[in-house]
């Protein structure tokens, strides 16, 4: 297993919706394992293929506080619905943040439930039922596969914060990306 490199905002594969997954081979078991690896090492709760810079349809989590599924898992070619949205502006409780925008942290309204089909790493379909932050884990990674990160969503003033932390890492152009273990970033 390795840690891979993790793609910063900007690289062109975090904005495109990624492709489907066609191959259930070893060379993609090599891939979740690799993601899994670099998910501790960062450290994070879940990792998408395109933060890794692989435009397929696949994230992994890992995340204990939940009883709804593993605590380790994979989802390729996932679909995900989600119960409507409170109105409002997200509170303190709502915060988050991603490996793909390193460091920084804001609040993002969410749906508390989420209900998540996709396969698993032998190809066999699967379904779970979801709610708080496991749910909120599950938006953030579809995200990734639809080309979004999760400060395309912030509302303002949030999402003022977050392009002023752009500005200011110099983040928003291609070819950006960091090594857990090696270099000094975590989201």
């Amino acid at each position: 297993m390795a840690v891979l490199p993790i793609t910063i905002c900007g690289d062109p594969v975090l904005h495109r919706p990624a492709a489907p997954v066609t191959e259930f081979d070893a060379s993609l078991r090599t891939l979740v394992d690799d993601m899994f690896e670099t998910t501790l090492a960062a450290p994070g709760v879940g990792l998408a293929a395109p933060q890794v810079g692989i435009g397929k349809r696949l994230f992994v989590w890992m995340y204990e506080d939940q009883d709804e599924a593993p605590e380790n898992g994979v989802a390729i070619n996932p679909e995900l619905w989600i119960a409507p949205i409170e109105p409002g502006l997200p509170g303190e409780d709502e915060v988050e943040g991603c490996l793909s925008f390193p460091g920084e942290r804001f609040a993002l309204r969410r749906s508390a439930r989420a209900l998540l089909r996709a396969h698993d790493i032998d190809g066999k379909p699967f379904e779970i039922e979801a709610s708080g932050w496991f749910a909120r884990i599950l938006q953030h990674e579809f995200d990734h596969l639809e080309g979004l990160l999760y400060v395309d969503r912030l509302v303002h003033p949030e999402s003022r914060g977050a392009q002023k932390a752009e500005r200011k890492n110099g983040w928003g152009k291609p070819g950006l990306s960091w090594l857990p273990g090696r270099d000094d970033l975590e989201g």
